[in-house]
């Protein structure tokens, strides 16, 4: 799953990487080649496209189109056969920071999985919509938290939590009859709580059955309303038989969705929020007990991966900055560092201006150096309380040790 994860990481880095980018017209051509396609006949489309690019009428774009196409065909000749899951290839003269200073890049992969559909376009973006619809997590899960006064209706999906809607009851608590006989309140009482329960599985149905992705409901609240709720013909049938558990929590509105998704971690043991929540649960015990077994922090950490400490690195999604090398134009003085801008680099010796040799975001440099020392690489989403938390608190770099070590 680690391994799964990181590659899913590489790819999303890649994917905003890829979008930022622009071109000067439209020149930057998005291929995407199915599984199963023969290279050959991907390569006689490509020649018909460079006999039309020919005409172009403005010289630059039309060097650069010919250049891109020229590059593609090239890379296509490195492949017998188109690799199992297809192949995708961007390519393009891409705008720098100063007018004139294009750069051709091209960028070759084979995609998580198995690509159907054939695309060909030249546009002034590059198109990452078939890709990024690949790493979308595909399975969500409905919550619903309801008592006699209330109900709200949520869903899981991968990491984030979206509270979709509440819907609230009008049922009266215990109180007098006033001249009514108590028989006939109570038959009063039980039919506005049937027209209750049945309004909420209207909500729920019209929320969960657009979900394609559903994999499972779980419903819980105070009392015995859930279970009355859950036992009659409120939900459609097919909802009803996604029923995964019934659990006893102490609220019913948005805070008892997150008391519900408490109680559900066995339940729900192998979807992302819980395994990440777990992961972070870790670390923070170790701080909490002192144990000597947590560190955090970027050169905390950095120097327990370089002495073969950590067991597991937690990393902030929403960790930024760059791991720099560079050379001072004025003292020669060569030095690594981490910068949030790559603007910011100035010679830490003299102060001059420098030449950036190498750069890399800095959750890729840290993530590589997991991997050449056995550690294991946890990336930890902001839509967690506990996510939130090793962001704040910890600067969104944390690491769980094999052993204790003077840092």
């Amino acid at each position: 799953m680690y391994r799964r994860d990181l590659e899913k990481l590489k790819l999303e880095m890649l994917i905003n990487e890829l979008k930022s980018k622009k071109g000067r017209g439209t020149e930057l051509i998005s291929l995407y080649i199915p599984a199963g396609r023969p290279i050959g006949e991907v390569t006689n489309v490509l020649r018909q496209e460079y006999s039309t690019a020919s005409n172009i009428k403005d010289r630059t774009t039309r060097h650069h189109v010919l250049e891109a196409l020229t590059s593609v065909m090239q890379r296509l000749k490195l492949f017998r056969q188109t690799p199992p899951n297809g192949l995708i290839i961007f390519c393009g003269y891409v705008m720098g920071e100063a007018p004139g200073d294009e750069k051709l890049e091209i960028y070759v992969l084979e995609p998580p999985q198995k690509l159907t559909t054939y695309l060909y376009r030249c546009d002034s973006i590059f198109h990452t919509e078939i890709l990024e619809d690949m790493i979308e997590v595909k399975e969500s899960y409905g919550l619903i938290a309801i008592d006699r006064s209330e109900a709200t209706i949520a869903v899981l999906r991968g990491k984030s939590v979206e509270i979709v809607d509440r819907v609230t009851s009008g049922v009266p608590g215990k109180h007098k009859a006033g001249g009514q006989s108590a028989r006939r309140f109570a038959r009063i009482i039980e039919q506005m709580a049937h027209e209750y329960y049945k309004r909420v599985g209207e909500h729920a149905n019209k929320v969960f059955l657009q979900l394609n992705d559903l994999a499972g409901i779980i419903v819980g609240g105070p009392g015995p309303t859930k279970e009355e709720f859950v036992r009659g013909d409120y939900l459609h049938y097919e909802l009803k038989n996604k029923v995964l558990a019934v659990l006893d929590i102490g609220y019913s509105g948005e805070e008892g969705i997150y008391e519900l998704l408490k109680a559900s971690g066995e339940v729900l043991k192998n979807v992302e929020y819980f395994k990440e929540k777990r992961e972070v649960q870790e670390f923070l015990y170790h701080v909490v007990n002192d144990t000597g077994l947590a560190t955090y922090g970027e050169r905390e950490v950095r120097r327990a991966l370089e002495l073969g400490a950590v067991s597991k690195l937690l990393l902030s999604s929403k960790l930024g900055g760059y791991r720099v090398e560079a050379k001072c134009n004025a003292c020669s003085h060569k030095f690594s560092r981490t910068v949030r801008e790559l603007s910011e680099i100035k010679c830490p010796k003299c102060g001059g201006n420098v030449t950036v040799l190498r750069s890399k975001p800095l959750i890729e440099d840290l993530i590589e150096l997991a991997e050449r020392t056995g550690a294991e690489v946890r990336i930890i989403s902001s839509n967690t309380e506990e996510g939130e938390a090793l962001k704040k608190s910890f600067g969104g770099i944390a690491a769980i040790l094999r052993f204790k070590v003077e840092i």
